[in-house]
């Protein structure tokens, strides 16, 4: 009897040690957590619902939505002041915008339809389809990455824009939907996430979750008052290593600083 007692004790002890060891592991794999820290802000169009954002070769890159209101536009950070705009069809809704070499490549909400434009002319030289949503768009350099909305990114050649695979955005077991406006970062993928303040750090090869930052509070209480202006573009200037963020209908673009919570 007393053989059976040890042998139930050590077998409750091992069950409770793996357990323990699982909770540790789950700890210990626990994605982290950012905040920002604001470096300087800079002056955006509070008429302007951005859907896209980036920056390249020292000018900022936008696509605006709504139906009748969308536009490609490049500016200039340190004014505001347009340069070169292109407005898009007034039945469509712009979204997600990226800029690959002397291209632009621009998505629409609920159209299915994408755009290519020259880059130094914005003269519209293509365009393209594909199933679903259109909502963010980002390069490494190589290939086009675009989100629907979902917990899917979905990878595109960038010479032919066929599709070649998708990743799932997951944290741990846990899939993260509404997955917005994207930007290739130090090459990890950067997302919003709609209707929250949280920017998500994706790995671009299996979608796992490399990070959390938490971009709340950029703006002062009352400095918005549409329920539709929600934190939504991330531009990164690679060559001085700036991180920009914005939101639909902001005043403020933010150049910020990412810090370990």
């Amino acid at each position: 009897m007393q053989s059976t007692r040890i042998a139930t004790t050590q077998t409750q002890g091992l069950a409770l040690l793996v357990l323990w060891l699982a909770g540790a592991c789950t700890l210990a794999a626990a994605a982290p957590e950012y905040r920002l820290e604001v470096v300087h802000v800079y002056p955006h169009d509070p008429a302007a619902f951005t859907q896209g954002l980036e920056y390249h070769d020292g000018l900022l890159y936008e696509g605006t939505g709504r139906e009748g209101r969308s536009r490609l536009l490049a500016e200039r950070l340190e004014t505001g002041q347009i340069v070169r705009q292109a407005a898009v069809e007034e039945q469509l809704f712009g979204e997600g915008i990226t800029v690959l070499g002397r291209r632009i490549y621009q998505l629409t909400w609920l159209g299915g339809r994408g755009f290519v434009y020259d880059a130094r002319t914005f003269q519209r030289v293509g365009k393209f389809s594909y199933p679903g949503q259109g909502w963010g768009l980002t390069n490494d350099g190589h290939f086009l990455y675009m989100s629907d909305g979902t917990a899917q990114i979905r990878v595109w050649e960038a010479a032919t824009l066929k599709e070649l695979r998708r990743i799932t955005v997951h944290d741990g077991g846990s899939q993260i939907a509404n997955v917005n406006e994207l930007e290739f970062v130090r090459g990890e993928v950067w997302a919003n996430v709609w209707l929250t303040d949280r920017i998500v750090r994706i790995s671009p090869a299996d979608g796992h979750v490399l990070g959390w930052i938490d971009a709340g509070g950029l703006l002062k209480p009352g400095e918005v008052a549409d329920p539709d202006a929600v934190l939504n573009g991330i531009a990164y200037d690679s060559r001085h290593n700036r991180l920009f963020v914005t939101g639909k209908l902001w005043p403020k673009i933010f150049e910020v600083r990412v810090v370990r919570k």
